[in-house]
């Protein structure tokens, strides 16, 4: 069975290109007036572009998802495991660190915003959700309202 996310896709270029190509955009949405060939050496796009913030979000194959705050490396290369931005407030005065199967990863988003255009309520990016007629109860108990990411209080 051929994997899509694996240890060298996080650890390996493909990350990395996926969070460039997630600036460069938001750049580019930014400045849509700057040519390609001057993309860059044009000072205010560059400094528009280094203040980005970027968010990465793990959907997984159960419908849950993870917000990303940071790989950490156990010495592992089975599974992933990352430093887990909590949703709710009250968990963030600790650290979650989260160990994935690999198998399970269906799709990793990467988000870039500059500080000065993030609203004020970040929504919440949700994953994929089930059709009314295939809900199962015991698999909706960790979704919130909009059936998006796990709380890290499940």
């Amino acid at each position: 069975m051929y994997r899509m996310f694996d240890y060298d896709w996080f650890t390996g270029p493909a990350f990395e290109r996926q969070k460039q190509e997630a600036r460069d955009r938001c750049a580019r949405k930014r400045f849509p007036d700057v040519p390609s060939d001057q993309f860059d050496t044009h000072a205010e796009l560059q400094a528009f572009r280094s203040e980005l913030e970027v968010r990465t979000l793990l959907y997984l194959r159960d419908g849950f998802s993870y917000e990303m705050k940071g790989l950490v490396d156990i010495g592992l290369r089975g599974v992933l495991t990352f430093e887990c931005e909590p949703l709710d407030e009250q968990y963030k005065v600790g650290a979650f660190v989260v160990s994935l199967p690999f198998d399970e990863i269906v799709r990793v988003e990467v988000f870039a915003v500059h500080p000065s255009e993030k609203p004020e309520d970040m929504p919440v990016i949700t994953g994929f959700r089930v059709s009314p007629h295939d809900v199962n109860p015991s698999r909706d108990e960790g979704r919130d309202a909009e059936g998006g990411r796990r709380s890290m209080a499940d």
